[in-house]
């Protein structure tokens, strides 16, 4: 019982998280002037048409990824409803292909230098990867290879949650915005593929 209650806990907070991040590009289409990681751009990039499609897209087309792609992971949905299941599929793989192919543009402009870069580069690359791979071994019925993508795919998409909880961390631990944006550029995603990696393990799906 004791087991359950903390499973479902543990859900509404993820589903919480994932929701309310969802909603937060919101926050960078309202706003009048520069707010959050904007405030580290210079003026010459902020003023470039290709780094903005670029920056809108990937937080827009992020945050659907987020909206649509937890909900997947609800045993009921897929039992009651598998067209919808099927539907928020499609629609969070093209939204990681917007995102993410964005995000990975984007990453050679992080602020920080190379370190961040390759950081958020990485991740970019990463959630390419495994949510193409998912698409494809669905398309195949090989589900537990799609099963076990997905789950890496949402690890890495649900980095945006996770560097907004280290941030402003780091931030107050380091004193200093750079030193904690050049971290978290790593410590948002990598220890979520971890995570990742020991479900997939814990659910015994085999990957070839």
């Amino acid at each position: 019982m004791a087991g359950r209650t903390s499973n479902k806990i543990a859900w509404v907070v993820f589903a919480f998280l994932a929701i309310g991040v969802g909603f937060y590009p919101g926050l960078y289409l309202l706003a009048d002037g520069k707010i959050a990681l904007l405030q580290s751009k210079s003026d010459e990039l902020l003023s470039s048409t290709i780094w903005n499609i670029g920056f809108y897209g990937h937080i827009t087309f992020g945050g659907l990824a987020l909206l649509s792609g937890w909900s997947q992971f609800s045993k009921k949905l897929r039992a009651k409803n598998l067209n919808l299941h099927r539907n928020l599929g499609k629609f969070y793989s093209l939204s990681v292909l917007i995102s993410g192919t964005c995000a990975v543009y984007i990453g050679f402009f992080a602020t920080g230098g190379w370190i961040t870069s390759m950081g958020f580069i990485s991740l970019g690359v990463i959630w390419l990867y495994t949510t193409g791979k998912a698409y494809l071994a669905i398309r195949v019925k090989d589900i537990a290879v799609h099963q076990a993508m997905m789950i890496y795919s949402y690890a890495a998409c649900f980095a945006a949650v996770t560097l907004r909880i280290w941030l402003p961390l780091l931030t107050i631990l380091f004193g200093e915005f750079l030193i904690a944006y050049k971290i978290v550029a790593w410590l948002c995603w990598v220890p979520n593929i971890i995570f990742a990696y020991f479900w997939v393990r814990r659910k015994g799906l085999v990957i070839d």
